[in-house]
């Protein structure tokens, strides 16, 4: 008789623990499902869910992760600007432009990526030249200056319309694109001491227009350089673009 009590004292303890075990590897099955379910997963990122996950699990002991890289709660990195910066950066250059009557020549906005300052092909160079007009250089000058506080990597992209070119210097419109993106990110560098590490420059010549190419005013306006202050979170993202 005691030795049949003992028996089922014995199965139901073996019952609590296996249900507990259970009901981890259910939802440890759910979180690996949620991740597959995903179309893309950013390896880093993926690296510091797991690394969260262990942690918060304690599966090791002491409930330290595999690596010593940053749980996820700290996917962002805490020197980013923070969307105040971000609008004050915007602020800035918005009452420059005006205050210089720019406003048909530069324009500034943000999106996924950061924050997008867009200048008209007119204003930095002419007609089929890469070479940066003088009364441009202030501007840039301006603009670096205000960028070169930030830790945020910088990206300059040089974009055409669909019209033709074809000189001894520039066969395409790609070549002309690149120089031109190239251009600004030199002066940068050499006139305005940003950090070169933190700049990248891309021709991308017809191909990414803002406007249907239809109208003159529309291909004026896809004649353009873009430089981007790139969020810190989208960097990666941006670079794996190319």
């Amino acid at each position: 008789m005691s030795r049949d009590r003992k028996k089922k004292k014995d199965e139901g303890s073996n019952a609590d623990w296996m249900t507990t075990y259970g009901d981890m590897m259910t939802l440890l099955l759910a979180f690996f499902v949620l991740l597959y379910s995903f179309s893309s997963i950013d390896a880093s990122k993926f690296q510091m869910v797991m690394d969260g996950l262990q942690g918060k699990l304690g599966v090791l002991p002491g409930g330290r992760t595999v690596t010593r890289a940053e749980l996820i709660e700290m996917g962002l990195d805490s020197s980013s600007p923070s969307n105040r910066q971000f609008n004050e950066l915007n602020n800035k250059i918005n009452q420059y432009i005006e205050l210089e009557g720019l406003e048909e020549q530069i324009s500034v906005e943000e999106d996924d990526k950061g924050l997008v300052i867009r200048f008209s092909g007119k204003v930095l160079f002419g007609l089929g030249s890469s070479q940066i007009k003088d009364n441009a250089k202030p501007v840039l000058s301006m603009i670096s200056g205000l960028i070169k506080s930030l830790p945020n990597d910088v990206a300059v992209e040089g974009h055409t319309d669909n019209w033709p070119i074809n000189s001894s210097r520039y066969p395409s419109n790609w070549e002309l694109s690149t120089a031109r993106a190239t251009n600004v990110v030199r002066y940068f560098i050499e006139e305005n001491n940003i950090n070169p590490s933190r700049l990248s420059a891309a021709g991308y010549s017809e191909y990414r227009p803002i406007r249907a190419n239809d109208t003159s005013q529309n291909r004026a306006l896809n004649r353009r350089v873009d430089v981007i202050v790139l969020r810190m979170d989208e960097e990666e993202d941006y670079y794996n673009e190319w």
